[in-house]
């Protein structure tokens, strides 16, 4: 039996080595520590299971993997029936996707100037995304991530708190601003009740076009 997930074990709440590699190996070692993880009998599919979840409860079959790194979530969400789109800033870690599943669509784009022409049913930024685009980039990258949404469509995204100076409230704020409304918060993406601790999956629907 899988143990519960343990967010604090996740390789993206971890330091990053992939700077002292070379370039094509970053996607291939962040995959081992993923592969690593769930050798110990972890499960590695929380973002999955929830993403799964809520299209299930409030239907809809596309879904934005923004920040999808070497596509592990969105391999993972195709494999159960999804149709899914990759986008990522690094092309080393696009490269590994594209290896893995060649068949799914990656795209190589920076969040906050994401423009597809399409809607989506939910986007997704797991892996730390939201503390990764930059200081001052937050309000943007939420406004592009609303902009890719169907109305009442949900934005979903996992990030480690405390970790720069972008608080929640910020987070909750910019999201307002881009038309999103919370609906729900978790400690993990197993769904934990959130307590005010320092990682937090935030569940937000469009209210607006």
């Amino acid at each position: 039996m899988a143990r519960p997930t343990d967010d604090s074990a996740r390789p993206e709440r971890r330091r990053s080595t992939k700077r002292h590699l070379p370039a094509y190996e970053r996607g291939d070692d962040y995959d081992r520590r993923w592969e690593a993880l769930a050798e110990t009998g972890t499960d590695v599919h929380g973002e999955a299971n929830l993403v799964d979840a809520l299209l299930q409860q409030r239907g809809g079959r596309r879904v934005l993997d923004a920040g999808c790194g070497t596509g592990r979530v969105a391999i993972e969400l195709a494999q159960r029936g999804y149709e899914v789109v990759g986008v990522d800033i690094d092309p080393t870690m696009l490269d590994t996707a594209r290896r893995k599943a060649s068949d799914l669509r990656w795209v190589l784009g920076d969040l906050s100037r994401l423009a597809l022409d399409e809607q989506f049913d939910l986007v997704m930024l797991a892996g730390n995304v939201v503390v990764f685009v930059g200081p001052g980039n937050e309000r943007e990258v939420l406004r592009r991530m609303a902009a890719h949404l169907v109305r009442g469509g949900v934005l979903v995204a996992g990030f480690q708190l405390g970790v720069s100076q972008y608080l929640l409230a910020d987070y909750d704020a910019d999201a307002a601003t881009a038309g999103l409304r919370l609906t729900d918060r978790y400690a993990t993406w197993g769904r934990a009740p959130y307590d005010g601790g320092d990682y937090a999956v935030s569940v937000h629907e469009k209210t607006r076009y």
